[in-house]
């Protein structure tokens, strides 16, 4: 399987030109044909940080039928691939429900998934809603059962819950098809002049972080070492009202307790990535042996 992840620097409140953005990139990387599956970062196109429900709502998106929802079946049409997309959803319920979402379509341009994030940051409770049912397992067409997440899912919920519930990990060990993939606005530590002094380096300290979260994933590994599981985790980059994002997205397999990288793109580096899960991955994490 062919992966595609577009980290990119999206500006809040400016879709248009975000879009364009991403369709710049896309068509510089001349993916056609080559691709199985296409993933963007959370609110790819609306930008992150809002801080309030007046704010977001000019930006909000109708389920499953709004402009990111239309540019992924356009997407994903041209490029003969499957693509998700992060959005802010509104429900056409009375009265309507936010959500902070992804969306999903087949290479015909099919809508497969709408998943909706389970753990809220709290940028996103000022304007949005946890679903009832948490980490759902979508069954993506030709890609089989994923485990979709959004950015703070991976988390303990609201940084409350106890670090070894590892919620969302010990969700995704019940599927058979060992895929992971979350679309994320990742927070940077680092400060803008920090990032921008050595944008095509990775975030290491946040890379390990988020191995770390699927501690219970490593584990279940050991039982299994001819079993690889996959984790994508498609990061933004980028500033947005002086908030820093980290970058580094990448692609992690996770075999016999052992954990290696794919790729990693920098921490302020705007690019296609792409990743053949079937390629031998670059870089050894953490040794299970």
């Amino acid at each position: 399987m062919k992966i595609a992840l577009l980290q990119f620097a999206p500006d809040v409140g400016t879709v248009q030109a975000n879009i364009k953005k991403a369709d710049d990139f896309l068509q510089r990387s001349k993916l056609q044909g080559r691709l199985d599956w296409l993933i963007l970062p959370e609110m790819a196109f609306s930008g992150y940080n809002f801080h309030s429900l007046e704010e977001i709502t000019p930006y909000l998106e109708p389920t499953t039928a709004g402009i990111s929802t239309q540019w992924a079946i356009q997407i994903a049409r041209h490029l003969n691939c499957h693509v998700t997309v992060g959005y802010p959803e509104q429900t056409t319920d009375s009265p309507p429900v936010n959500y902070n979402s992804t969306v999903t379509v087949s290479p015909t341009g099919t809508i497969l998934a709408n998943y909706r994030k389970s753990f809220l940051y709290y940028t996103d409770e000022t304007w949005a809603t946890e679903p009832a049912a948490r980490f759902s397992i979508a069954h993506l067409g030709a890609l089989g059962p994923v485990v979709q997440g959004i950015c703070m899912d991976i988390n303990p919920h609201r940084f409350l819950a106890p670090w070894s519930d590892y919620e969302f990990a010990t969700a995704a060990l019940q599927p058979k098809n060992p895929l992971i993939v979350v679309s994320m606005a990742w927070l940077s530590h680092l400060s803008a002049a920090e990032i921008a002094s050595t944008p095509s380096s990775p975030d290491v300290a946040t890379v390990a972080y988020w191995v770390e979260r699927f501690q219970p994933i490593i584990e279940r590994s050991k039982e299994d070492p001819g079993k690889p599981w996959y984790v994508v985790l498609a990061n933004r980059c980028g500033v947005e009202k002086s908030v820093c994002y980290a970058g580094s997205s990448t692609v992690v397999k996770i075999e016999g307790g052992d954990v290696s990288l794919f790729e990693t793109c920098g921490r302020g580096e705007e690019r296609v990535c792409v990743v053949d899960l079937e390629s031998a991955p670059k870089f050894s994490v953490r040794s299970g042996r």
